[in-house]
């Protein structure tokens, strides 16, 4: 179940007819939407989705977007935040992606829950790795400051987005949508892999809600250190709804085309991957065509379709 991320291409395209018609001609039945779709790309693409046998595989919140953000922004309103007013902002957006992914057939809706707000140092680690210091004394105590920090203000930040999780799950049985919580990149967002564990246990007897892997995120905190990927991957596996696929160009450029910088062991990793949901291409705008087309062929040499 092959598909392609709309942030690859939509940049490009005002009418979203063609969003869709790029993704067929490179031999993608599926597409993802994603949150940096515009509201005026929707009627092109649910008359694809209607005529053309094009199918929408999942849609990343928020889309459509908020209309006070000028930008793509998915963490414009966030459910950890501590303003009660972006919490609710962050549930009525969460909705109107449901609503739109329920309209077009599609029966999963990507989440990010949010972050902590503390100091940045994942990219402090990442700068220290990229200069061959991830086993220096600075680069320990840098990361011990990290875990430290975040460790005192997570539980709140944690709960609300259980909370909010909570709120969402008698929409999921409204529109038919489950919701697939993404794995992330950074250290200072919900949840780390410790988290994402304790949703697995609580949420594990309901059907709306599931776990999201993206493979470039988790490389990245693996890359630092911050866990071991693919024991990761096989403790979350039985959950999934489906994968953001990306490679990384070492240690923390993500987003590349899959199979194209070799940061991402996906020989190792994709047997663990569950047969039949959604692998979905999550590629920075600027990777190319002809490099995509590449890469794809390569992948079906490889895995097929993964059905």
């Amino acid at each position: 179940m092959l598909s392609l991320s709309s942030c690859w291409n939509s940049h490009r395209h005002e009418d979203g007819k063609h969003i869709a018609h790029e993704a067929k001609s490179l031999g993608f039945k599926y597409i993802e939407l994603s949150h940096g779709l515009k509201i005026s790309h929707l009627p092109g693409i649910i008359q694809v989705v209607a005529e053309s046998g094009i199918k929408i595989s999942s849609v990343h919140n928020f889309c459509p977007p908020p209309v006070e953000v000028m930008m793509d922004a998915p963490d414009a309103f966030e459910f950890t935040s501590h303003k009660e007013e972006e919490r609710l902002r962050a549930l009525t957006l969460t909705e109107q992606t449901m609503e739109t992914a329920s309209r077009l057939g599609a029966q999963r809706v990507v989440l990010h829950l949010g972050s902590i707000p503390i100091s940045p140092l994942t990219r402090k680690l990442e700068e220290l790795t990229l200069a061959g210091k991830i086993y220096s004394r600075e680069y320990t105590k840098v990361k011990l400051e990290l875990v430290a920090k975040r460790a005192k203000h997570a539980q709140v930040h944690f709960d609300r987005a259980r909370h909010a999780i909570d709120r969402l799950l008698p929409l999921c049985e409204q529109y038919r949508v489950a919701l697939g919580i993404e794995t992330r990149s950074h250290f200072e967002e919900v949840p780390t892999a410790a988290e994402m564990l304790q949703l697995v246990d609580q949420y594990r007897g309901s059907p709306w809600v599931g776990f999201w892997h993206d493979f470039g995120h988790v490389q990245r905190q693996a890359n630092l250190g911050l866990l071991d990927h693919a024991q990761f991957l096989s403790e979350i596996a039985p959950r999934l709804l489906g994968c953001h696929v990306h490679d990384v160009d070492w240690p923390a450029k993500d987003h590349r085309v899959p199979l194209s910088t070799g940061g991402v062991d996906f020989a190792k990793l994709m047997p663990l991957i569950p047969k039949g949901i959604p692998l979905v291409w999550e590629m920075h705008r600027t990777q190319r065509r002809s490099h995509v087309r590449e890469r794809l062929a390569e992948w079906r040499e490889k895995f097929g379709e993964w059905g």
